[in-house]
């Protein structure tokens, strides 16, 4: 069961960098969107802030797990 866990946490290495990058785009995006969104850029630029805050929590994990773990095809 241990290689198990092993396999899930090194996909989970794999995985995080990928959302943290999409996060990071996504909240440059709701930033870009808040300059023209009238009454409704207030919320988008606290989802970007939201966005930011989930990235450090995400980059925590990931220090935790040994940090992000090449993915090879094959």
């Amino acid at each position: 069961m241990g290689s198990l866990a092993m396999k899930e946490t090194d996909k989970l290495r794999v995985l995080l960098p990928h959302w943290i990058e999409h996060n990071g785009e996504h909240a440059g995006e709701f930033r870009s969107w808040a300059e023209r969104a009238g009454p409704a850029g207030d919320a988008l630029l606290d989802a970007a802030r939201l966005l930011a805050e989930a990235n450090v929590q995400l980059e925590e994990a990931l220090r935790q797990l040994g940090g992000p773990l090449e993915h090879h095809h094959g």
